[in-house]
């Protein structure tokens, strides 16, 4: 799994500026799906302390994260040691080793640096870049050619999922990879972010940041509705259903996967065993 590291917001923002470390917050959830949910380790990562003090919010992960880095003095090293720790299902990368940040471009020319800022700008995004140009891990780009499935999705398309593509070689990477490779398409539309964008939308930017190569040409659609009551709940906070806008998607030269993805809880999300049941029949597998 490859993880951007460009998150400046919260628990994860504060120690970025106050430690000068890279941001674990994204990676640290990353290690926690893919870890024991009743290892005693992964409640501790979950743990966000409380009060009025420095701490207030924090979380232990982030900053167990954080002082691995100060051990190792290598972020890369130090996810390798703590998912050790954790004793996860996999393997996490972050996407580069360098500190980096996500600067926008708006429709109206403006430009905006940092996470935070480019969503809180509720302005439509036309570009992402990352400043400086990243280098990725070595890892990384291995573990792309060794491949044998490549998904990308679901998450934030403009600062969680674009990012990744936009460290030097990772797009040429999956490109000349021989795995399969699928999108796994966003339920709701994200505020601030993708606001109005259809399932067509969000590919398109995709191949404008991926300098027009169509990396993913199966997209996996969720066809199941949401209860009115929880949509009507997303949509007082300005989040809609994304219009899986499917003959588009076809004459983008895509092929399309539909399943019913909703996991059946109090939120609208992806349930991870029919996310994976949906991807390998779609492959035939």
């Amino acid at each position: 799994m490859i993880v951007t590291v460009t998150d400046d917001g919260g628990s994860s923002g504060r120690l970025r500026e106050d430690l000068g470390v890279m941001p674990p917050g994204d990676i640290r959830n990353c290690m926690l799906a893919l870890s024991e949910d009743e290892n005693l380790m992964s409640q501790l990562f979950r743990f966000r302390f409380e009060g009025k003090g420095e701490l207030h919010n924090h979380s232990f992960g982030n900053l167990f994260l954080s002082a691995m880095e100060g051990i190792t003095q290598d972020f890369a090293e130090a996810v390798h040691l703590t998912s050790e720790v954790l004793a996860i299902k996999g393997v996490i990368f972050p996407s580069t080793n360098s500190p980096v940040r996500l600067r926008a471009e708006f429709a109206d020319g403006t430009v905006v640096d940092g996470e935070t800022r480019i969503t809180d700008a509720r302005r439509k995004i036309k570009r992402i870049a990352l400043v400086p140009e990243a280098q990725p891990l070595d890892g990384a780009l291995d573990a792309i050619a060794a491949a044998d499935l490549i998904t990308i999705g679901p998450g934030s398309l403009y600062t969680s999922l674009i990012p990744n593509l936009l460290v030097e070689k990772i797009v040429d990477a999956i490109a000349d990879s021989s795995a399969q490779k699928v999108y796994i398409q966003n339920i709701m539309t994200q505020p601030g972010e993708t606001d109005g964008m259809s399932a067509a939308d969000h590919v398109e930017a995709l191949l404008c940041h991926s300098r027009g190569k169509l990396l993913f040409p199966r997209v996996l659609l969720n066809n199941a509705v949401p209860s009115d009551e929880l949509l009507q709940k997303y949509e007082s906070q300005s989040a809609f259903l994304v219009d899986n806008d499917r003959p588009r998607l076809e004459s983008m030269g895509l092929e399309c996967i539909e399943h019913s993805l909703l996991a059946r809880d109090h939120v609208i999300r992806h349930d991870p065993d029919l996310v994976a049941g949906a991807v390998y029949r779609g492959l035939g597998v």
